[in-house]
């Protein structure tokens, strides 16, 4: 029985060794280049500077790594109304929200491309429609209660509002459709 338990505990303890799923190819900050004092949006995360994150990651390793590029959120908050469950959001300057469920990163969704971060891939916000369209990836979701949304591929998503995208994301999200 104390085999099994301990079998058990260096199984779990192999889960977080940094390894990405497999499938996944791995999350560098070096490819492509990220400036140290950039953050990266990217379908499976984000990279900020030199650290490069899955969704799963810990809430306090993300907001430390953020922190010298992007400064302390501006509002922390919770709904526990989600259609996911429960989830918490810190906010930044610049309106990137990363959210989070029980202490780690699940998705973000962002407004702006600041001085300090950006989305990985052609379709940036401010894009036109046009340039959103001819991307690799691209699917109009017509159906959506949400207003002018779209697909790039199957890890991110975004919002049209007239000729221009105005909305990115990826990962859980705390949308009422």
């Amino acid at each position: 029985m104390a085999c099994a338990g301990a079998l058990a505990l260096a199984l779990s303890a192999c889960g977080d060794s940094g390894v990405p799923p497999p499938g996944q190819e791995p999350l560098r900050a070096s490819t492509p280049q990220v400036a140290e004092d950039e953050v990266v949006l990217r379908g499976q995360g984000l990279v900020a500077g030199p650290e490069a994150f899955y969704f799963s990651a810990g809430r306090n390793e993300i907001e430390a790594a953020l922190l010298p590029i992007l400064g302390e959120p501006t509002e922390r908050s919770e709904n526990p109304e989600c259609g996911v469950g429960a989830m918490q959001f810190s906010e930044y300057a610049g309106g990137l929200i990363i959210n989070f469920q029980r202490g780690n990163l699940v998705g973000w969704n962002s407004r702006d491309n600041g001085d300090a971060s950006r989305v990985q891939g052609d379709v940036q916000i401010g894009s036109t429609r046009t340039e959103a369209q001819e991307a690799k990836g691209f699917a109009a979701i017509p159906a959506s209660t949400l207003g002018d949304e779209f697909a790039l591929g199957d890890t991110m998503g975004g919002f049209f509002e007239g000729d221009e995208v105005v909305m990115m994301y990826a990962g859980a999200q705390c949308f009422f459709r």
